[in-house]
C-alpha cells in the first residue's frame, strides 16, 4: 500500500510530460502553398505585313497562352541580324527592349533544301521554276550560314552535307536534283547532318512522312534552330472527302519539334488549290514555318522565305510541369507570327 503514492506520481509526470505532444496532435496542420513551373524554349518569328522580320520586340510584346492559359514570357532574344533599337525609350513602366545578345547558336543559320520530285506535268514545271528561284534565295544568306540539300522522289537522297559553298549548292540545283543521281557523301566537320543521318533507312524511306522522321532525328543532335525548306507537292491518303497523313508522321512531327527544326513548305503544283497541299500546311503549322503556293508569285513567295529566316526570337517560358503536348499560342499585337503549335511531346 505504500508504493501507491509512488505510482500515482509517475504517472502523473508521464501524463505532464506527453500532453504537449497531445496538444500539438490537435493542432490546425500548416498548409504551404506550392506552385511548380518548368521553363521551356520556344523559337517565334515575328514578321510585318510585307513578310520583313520584325526586331526590337522585348518580352512584354509577347502574348503566350499554353493549353488556353497565359503563360509568362521570362526572356526574348533576338537571333540574327543586330535588331533595330526603337527611337525613343518606352513610357514610364514599361520594359525596355533587351539588348543585342543573341545565344551562342547565332554563328550562322543551318538551312536543309529538301525537294519532292514528281514527273506528273502539274508538278514538274513548279519544281523546274522553284530550283530556278530557290538559286536566287541564296543571295539572302551569310557567309557564315550553311545548307544542306536532299531530295526525295522513291526515297530520301543525299546531295551536299552542311556547307559554305554556296557554288556547290548551285551545281545541284541547276541539274543534280532533275537529271542525275548523287554520288556518296562524306561528313564534314561540325555541324554535319551526315554524322547524325541513318542511311540506310534513308534509302528505304518509302514516304515523305518518313522521310521526314528521319530528318528531325538527324538535325535533333545539332545545336540551335533550324529552318527546312521544303520544296514540294505534298502528301497523304485521300480517304473519301478527307487527307490523311500516313502513321509515320506523327513520329516526324515529334522529331521535328524536338529538333527545333521550322519547316516552310513551298507548294510547287500549278493549281489555286489541291488536295494533297493539307500536309504541307499542317507539317508548317505544326514545326512553325508556313505555306505558300508558288504558281503565279514564285519570286514573291522566295522573298516571303528570306524575310522570315533572317532573324527569329528565342523565348523562355514559365509554364506547368505538365504542359508538353499542350497546344501553343503565340501572339504580337498588329504582326504575323510563326510558332510552333504544340510544346512537343
Amino acid at each position: 500500500m505504500s508504493q501507491k503514492p509512488a505510482v500515482l506520481a509517475g504517472c502523473l509526470a508521464l501524463l505532464a510530460a506527453a500532453a504537449p505532444a497531445m496538444a500539438q496532435s490537435h493542432q490546425v496542420p500548416r498548409v504551404q502553398e506550392r506552385v511548380d513551373v518548368s521553363r521551356v524554349l520556344v523559337d517565334v518569328r515575328v514578321v510585318d505585313d510585307r513578310g520583313m522580320p520584325v526586331q526590337g520586340l522585348a518580352p512584354a510584346d509577347f502574348r503566350v497562352r499554353v493549353g488556353g492559359k497565359a503563360a509568362r514570357v521570362e526572356s526574348a532574344y533576338w537571333v540574327g541580324a543586330p535588331p533595330v533599337q526603337p527611337a525613343e525609350k518606352p513610357p514610364p513602366g514599361e520594359p525596355e527592349p533587351l539588348p543585342a545578345v543573341a545565344p551562342p547558336e547565332a554563328r550562322g543559320r543551318l538551312v536543309v533544301l529538301l525537294f519532292q520530285k514528281d514527273l506528273e506535268p502539274s508538278r514538274i514545271f513548279g519544281l523546274m521554276r522553284m530550283l530556278i528561284e530557290t538559286r536566287q534565295f541564296l543571295d539572302s544568306l551569310g557567309p557564315d550560314d550553311r545548307v544542306a540539300v536532299l531530295s526525295f522522289d522513291s526515297h530520301l537522297r543525299i546531295w551536299l552535307d552542311f556547307t559554305t559553298d554556296f557554288g556547290k549548292v548551285r551545281q545541284v540545283l541547276e541539274r543534280g536534283i532533275l537529271f542525275e543521281t548523287p554520288g556518296r557523301v562524306e561528313p564534314v566537320t561540325s555541324p554535319s547532318l551526315m554524322a547524325t543521318l541513318d542511311v540506310v533507312r534513308a534509302r528505304r524511306a518509302s514516304s515523305i512522312e518518313t522521310a521526314l522522321a528521319l530528318l528531325g532525328q538527324a538535325l535533333e543532335p545539332l545545336p540551335g534552330a533550324k529552318s527546312v525548306v521544303y520544296v514540294g507537292h505534298g502528301f497523304g491518303r485521300i480517304l473519301g472527302s478527307a487527307v490523311y497523313p500516313e502513321p509515320s508522321y506523327g513520329e516526324a512531327r515529334r522529331a521535328l519539334q524536338a529538333a527545333r527544326a521550322s519547316v516552310f513548305c513551298l507548294d510547287v503544283t500549278d493549281a489555286d488549290a489541291h488536295t494533297l497541299e493539307a500536309g504541307l500546311q499542317m507539317t508548317a503549322n505544326d514545326t512553325g514555318g508556313f505555306f505558300e503556293r508558288t504558281h503565279i508569285h514564285a519570286g514573291r513567295a522566295i522573298e516571303r522565305l528570306a524575310g522570315a529566316l533572317a532573324g527569329h526570337y528565342v523565348l523562355f517560358l514559365e509554364t506547368p510541369p505538365d504542359a508538353k503536348g499542350r497546344e501553343l499560342e503565340v501572339e504580337v499585337k498588329g504582326r504575323t507570327v510563326f510558332a510552333k503549335r504544340t510544346l512537343g511531346e
